[in-house]
């Protein structure tokens, strides 16, 4: 059986449209209930907003980041408090909180939707998964944890950190799929590389990645190294955590689950919607949530719409995989910049290593840019000419996909501090 929820999974299209519409209306009921949405989601005279159609739904305005922060705690709860039995707090970059609230049912709801994820990507209840993700107030932990647990794997909560031991379990257990963060897989590589063992021989045969932004290039290093399939996924915890949009084996997208959430793809700048294969800024209104319905939510993520079907027979559209985020971006010399762009040009030399940073610095109103990587250890013993000639290489490439000059700074093998959690990319050392 190739599906979890055949029906819902292969919904004709028409009546999908039609499932979201009536979920939307029922949404909007409920967040007029929290006191952020009272008077936004109300006509003039006081009745609650319902649409006779999605296209309406652009008519309505964007809740951002920066609203849940100004109504943190309550402003967006839109249960009573007694019905609530989990909140998961992030601090964000700022420091200023956002709260996330469950309802039994929310929780319910969102574990069905990671089983779904997992059980489309390949696992099965035989099994054994080994959650390499945080856990407590960060929801990619237990969102996983409760999903491959409801699809019936036996699952090893390691959490993140402590590399030895982490493999140590993959090899006692027979670990066969992994949870693990794109940076930190990468990272593994140059840990099993010292102990003199090939990742291959671990025997896994699935990686769920994601929680940061990477690139296809990486991927590939990831499923080419250990030997297994590298299942990009997608979530945010503003709208449950991960399991908004997996892939399916096909690599064609992910599936973004259209009966739980409606998809809009926006320019960020002008706030118009894009067309279907141009990208633009994710903007997600949740369908199915009881305790915190969020309604055309700016994730900041960027993305695009795939056109067409996926060969899976699945009938929910399919999103590229983050190309970055709008505020991950900086400029520099007048030029803007994702570090997604430095990843892709950096992972297509095998001489490159596992990890880097880019380092901002300025003089005065010059900015410069610094991209510092780790040789590959089996190029550690390279001369110094060679060297040489390979920062060159990397720097004509980086300026050619960058457009912007920019010194390639080469280290040993594991130079850059390893992180816990969520990889840094950009070191900003400017003085604006």
């Amino acid at each position: 059986m190739m599906f979890w929820n055949q029906e819902i999974e292969t919904l004709e299209r028409g009546k999908l449209e039609q499932l979201q519409l009536q979920r939307l209306n029922k949404t909007l009921l409920q967040a007029a209930n929290a006191p952020f949405y009272k008077d936004k989601l109300t006509d003039s005279a006081g009745r609650p907003v319902q649409l006779k159609s999605l296209e309406e739904l652009a008519g309505l305005p964007f809740t951002e980041k920066k609203d849940l922060r100004a109504g943190f705690p309550y402003g967006h709860l839109a249960t009573p408090r007694r019905d609530v039995v989990r909140v998961h707090v992030s601090s964000g970059t700022t420091g200023v909180p956002t709260a996330v609230y469950h309802t039994q049912s929310d929780l319910d709801n969102w574990t069905d939707l990671v089983a779904r994820c997992l059980y489309m990507a390949g696992m099965r209840a035989d099994d054994i998964f080994q959650n390499m993700i945080g856990y407590g107030l960060f929801t990619g932990g237990l969102g996983l944890h409760y999903g491959a647990e409801r699809l019936g794997a036996m699952v090893i909560p390691s959490g993140v950190g402590n590399t030895s031991r982490q493999l140590s379990l993959i090899r006692q257990f027979a670990v066969s799929a992994v949870h693990v963060i794109p940076s930190y897989a990468l990272k593994l590589l140059d840990s099993l590389r010292e102990m003199k063992l090939d990742p291959r021989d671990l025997g896994l045969r699935l990686l769920i990645v994601g929680a940061e932004p990477y690139t296809e290039e990486a991927r590939q290093r990831i499923e080419h190294s250990y030997g297994a399939f590298a299942c990009n996924s997608y979530g945010l915890s503003e709208v449950n955590g991960p399991g908004v949009a997996f892939e399916c084996p096909h690599k064609n997208g992910m599936h973004l689950w259209e009966d739980n959430y409606i998809l809009e793809v926006i320019n960020p700048e002008t706030l118009e919607p894009v067309a279907d294969g141009q990208q633009g800024e994710l903007v997600l209104t949740t369908l199915c949530r009881q305790a915190m319905p969020l309604i055309r939510y700016r994730t900041r993520d960027l993305c695009t719409v795939l056109p067409g079907p996926c060969a899976c027979g699945r009938t929910h559209r399919r999103i590229s995989r983050i190309a970055g985020r709008t505020d991950d971006m900086f400029i520099i010399k007048g030029v803007n910049v994702y570090p997604m762009q430095v990843e892709a040009t950096l992972m297509g030399f095998k001489e490159v290593g596992n990890d880097y940073v880019i380092v901002l610095t300025n003089d005065g109103p010059v900015d410069y840019m610094t991209v510092r990587v780790e040789i590959a250890e089996r190029y550690r013993t390279m001369d110094s000419e060679t060297m040489a000639k390979l920062s060159q290489r990397l720097g004509r490439a980086l300026r050619d996909e960058l457009l912007v000059s920019t010194r390639v700074e080469l280290l040993p093998p594991e130079s850059i501090p390893a992180v816990v959690g969520k990889a840094v990319r950009v070191d900003d050392r400017r003085k604006h």
